[in-house]
């Protein structure tokens, strides 16, 4: 682990706004847009959406959209259709599975970003590391 490289790109379109500030203009990667990014008003919850994709895809080595064209995953994404069952799903945690399912879930319902940083699931992982640490 002490030799793996995340590398995050494509910021060509990033901006900085104001909390809450309605956005327009569809940007960003099909698997990892936001569906109110489709419908062309939308805030900077959209990153705690993006985020959860991130999360979902480094824990279960797929994305939680997809399909075999760009157009299906949009489907999919706009329907919110993905599951945290079965195959490595039974491995993980219910703590980042529920974190992951308030962060892909409708901009209404959606977590704040300060809310997933302080989710209960960061302690849960601390004392698991901490406790492989001692052994």
């Amino acid at each position: 682990m002490e030799d793996d490289i995340i590398k995050l790109i494509d910021f060509g379109s990033s901006r900085r706004v104001l909390q809450d500030q309605l956005l327009h203009g569809v940007y960003g990667t099909s698997y990892y847009v936001a569906p109110e990014v489709l419908e062309g008003g939308y805030t900077n919850s959209v990153d705690v959406w993006s985020t959860g994709v991130l999360l979902y895809l480094m824990l279960s080595g797929v994305p939680p959209f997809a399909g075999d064209t760009g157009r299906d995953v949009i489907k999919l994404v706009r329907a919110g259709e993905y599951s945290l069952d079965g195959g490595v799903w039974n491995t993980i945690s219910e703590e980042v599975k529920d974190l992951i399912s308030n962060m892909l879930t409708t901009a209404d319902k959606r977590i704040s970003a300060q809310d997933a940083f302080n989710h209960p699931w960061f302690d849960y992982a601390n004392s698991n590391n901490e406790a492989a640490e001692q052994t």
